[in-house]
């Protein structure tokens, strides 16, 4: 992602809509708030993001684009949102004043797609943007307007159908799409006076809905347009009134259902079972979910599908449009698989999950970050069917087996919502309770809360007891010696002491293994014996570095800056701090990487550059504001930060430190990065 916006790639190519996109760039130019309203299958997407496409060079801050159809909950939404623009909030203070901040000083424009069903949530969001950001400007896709006093309200209608008199239908927008998606499947299409008549009143009986149109043109394989047309006049005769007129609204269904109807009965039961992914999957998803011996070859059938127009091709990513995945719900309710798919869907990401934490300490960490962050609608939507239905014990599991996504990739706040739920709505004698605890008792070590770490650390460490589980235990024991380390109230031995009972109920092979140096290290520096933090450091090296490993190894890397620091060493503080950044960007984990925009700082400091020391200072409480909370107890980190501001301002003064540490606090998350990284 950069800060150009990330568009998508249209997939195929626009048609029409002239006079829209024209009316569109006028509008963009006296109102802040556009809503596009239209019915679904009606083309507001593709309208709002070619419009976008068109205007964006007038954005120096780029084009956004925040995909809702997936979100469900109104509360989770503005946090989807900042997702977008790689903001992973985790404070107690409003995410939307993260946003806000964030937005203020930039000049963009957001793409809000399909707003219908978090209306309100997303009204209210959108009023405090536009009043907090003044060169933000929002165009909103939904079927219904939000209602706002400024907002402006342009209706996307139809494409109009050429009528039956019609002798040139080059000039119509409806049969020009529907030849466009055609010829896609059925390169020697008939294009004589007898099949443009055919498409022409195949355009009229669909009346003129895009989607609809895509639908028939997709099953021009093997067919002629007069034949196409002649289906479809069957079909919708079915829905007539008895004088003969069509139920209009009832054209996009129709559509779909004639579209169903024209699958064979796999390709219909894999639509039905795609229908329970909320947002884009990958075709590995599809496989796990869908696959079994009723449907074999999910491979196969989703590229039928795919070239039937029911599922749409994304990169190399599928989704069903909204229309096409209610059509598909329905009929899985039918089958009356619903409940069984959504077990499976919740199944296979917590298997994900699984094997996500057992290779995290690998080679894969940035394919597994890459992954968790693209699978997060379905993700989110698997705890939320968990929490809403009653499914305390997968809830617990999931939000448990997710670590990495919480405590390493930045979703601090997401995953403190989640485990909070999970644990209160499941009995407290719940033996899948463990892990999720010990997570909990990091993201709160992570938010700077040491006695709620402390005390979800001794809950964990009571209910893996009870149950007989030695890794969580032993993660619980782990946590719960940092947040007294962090606090003052353990020493070298004290940290050893615990190290050796962590160790002991550890697999060799657990992740685990891999955090115990950076803690012993962590209260050998602590307590000023920075050679024997150094030499376990680098002792621990080689197993960083065999294991392939990234994120733990440059956390490592901060703690041995800190090291080198108390040893005297300025120069090799640096670049071990400068390492660790370096890593930390990679996985876009913020909390890492503004731990060592804070040892940047104290370094220059040290090397008595005032003004540097201020500007990384900003930069970083910028970053832990809006990415994450400041402390919220007195702590050991939090000390030596403190005592890097005090000595920038002794050396500049009051009013340069103020200057240059709002200059830095100006920055973006990214500008931060390269500032601190330059020598």
């Amino acid at each position: 992602m950069t800060r150009c916006g990330n568009l998508p790639a249209e997939m195929n190519s626009f048609v029409g809509r002239t006079t829209e996109l024209d009316e569109i760039a006028k509008l963009l130019t006296r109102t802040r708030l556009l809503t596009l309203r239209g019915p679904g299958g009606v083309g507001k997407t593709r309208l709002a993001l070619r419009a976008a496409r068109n205007v964006r060079d007038d954005y120096p801050d780029g084009v956004w684009v925040a995909e809702l159809s997936a979100e469900t909950e109104g509360g989770l939404l503005v946090h989807g949102v900042a997702g977008v623009f790689g903001l992973h909030t985790q404070a107690e203070r409003c995410a939307l004043e993260s946003l806000i901040e964030y937005l203020a000083d930039r000049r963009l424009l957001i793409v809000l797609d399909t707003c219908e069903h978090l209306v309100d949530s997303c009204a209210a969001m959108v009023v405090a943007v536009l009043t907090g950001a003044p060169d933000v400007q929002i165009i909103v896709t939904s079927r219904q307007e939000l209602g706002l006093p400024l907002e402006v309200v342009m209706v996307v209608e139809p494409f109009p159908v050429p009528p039956p008199e019609a002798a040139d239908l080059a000039e119509h927008d409806a049969p020009s799409l529907f030849l466009d998606r055609a010829r896609a499947v059925a390169p020697g299409l008939r294009t004589d006076e007898r099949a443009m008549m055919a498409v022409a009143r195949l355009c009229r009986r669909l009346d003129g809905m895009p989607l609809a149109i895509e639908l028939a043109a997709s099953q021009m394989r093997g067919l002629s347009a007069i034949q196409l047309a002649d289906q479809l006049d069957v079909h919708f005769k079915l829905l007539a009134d008895g004088e003969g007129l069509l139920v209009r609204h009832h054209t996009l269904r129709t559509a779909a259902g004639w579209s169903h109807e024209l699958c064979t009965p796999a390709e219909r039961l894999l639509w039905a079972r795609l229908s329970v992914f909320p947002a884009a999957f990958g075709a590995e998803a599809a496989r796990g979910v869908c696959e079994d011996e009723f449907l074999p070859d999910v491979a196969g059938v989703l590229a039928a599908l795919a070239a039937k127009s029911v599922v749409t091709r994304v990169g190399d990513r599928y989704r069903l449009l909204d229309t096409i995945r209610d059509y598909g719900r329905d009929w899985l309710a039918e089958l009356g698989e619903s409940d069984l798919m959504i077990r499976r869907h919740r199944d296979h990401y917590l298997s994900a999950a699984r094997r996500m934490g057992a290779g995290w300490c690998g080679p894969g960490q940035l394919e597994w970050a890459c992954w968790a962050r693209g699978e997060l609608p379905n993700i989110r939507a698997a705890l939320d069917r968990c929490l809403t239905t009653g499914d305390h014990g997968g809830a617990l599991e999931l939000a448990g087996a997710l670590w990495v996504l919480w405590c390493h990739l930045g979703l601090v706040r997401e995953g403190r919502h989640y485990l909070d739920r999970a644990l209160a709505a499941a009995p407290v004698t719940d033996r899948a309770r463990s892990r999720p605890l010990w997570v909990a008792a990091r993201l709160a070590l992570i938010r700077g809360e040491m006695s709620l770490a402390r005390g979800r650390a001794e809950e964990a460490v009571e209910s893996a007891r009870r149950h007989g589980d030695a890794d969580a235990e032993a993660h619980a024991l782990l946590a719960l010696a940092e947040s007294r380390l962090f606090t003052g109230d353990l020493d070298l031995e004290g940290a050893r002491a615990y190290a050796r009972r962590v160790a002991a109920g550890l697999d060799p092979t657990s992740p685990g293994t891999l955090f115990l140096p950076s803690f012993l290290a962590m209260a050998a520096t602590f307590g000023g014996d920075f050679d024997e933090a150094v030499r376990i450091l680098r002792e621990a090296r080689s197993r960083h570095d065999a294991r392939g490993e990234l994120s733990q190894r440059a956390m490592d890397d901060y703690v041995l800056s800190l090291a080198l620091f108390g040893q005297g060493d300025i120069a090799a503080a640096s670049a071990a701090a400068r390492a660790a950044l370096e890593a930390k960007w990679r996985l876009r984990d913020t909390v890492g990487g503004v731990l060592a925009i804070d040892q940047l700082a104290r370094i220059a400091a040290a090397a008595e550059d005032g003004r540097r020391a201020a500007w990384l200072l900003g930069a970083a409480q910028r970053i832990r504001t809006t990415f994450g909370p400041p402390a919220t107890e007195d702590d050991t980190l939090t000390a030596l930060r403190e005592a890097a501001g005090a000595r920038a301002v002794c050396l500049i003064g009051e009013t340069a430190y103020a200057r240059a540490f709002d200059e830095g606090a100006a920055s973006h998350f990214e500008g931060a990065v390269t500032y601190a990284l330059r020598d």
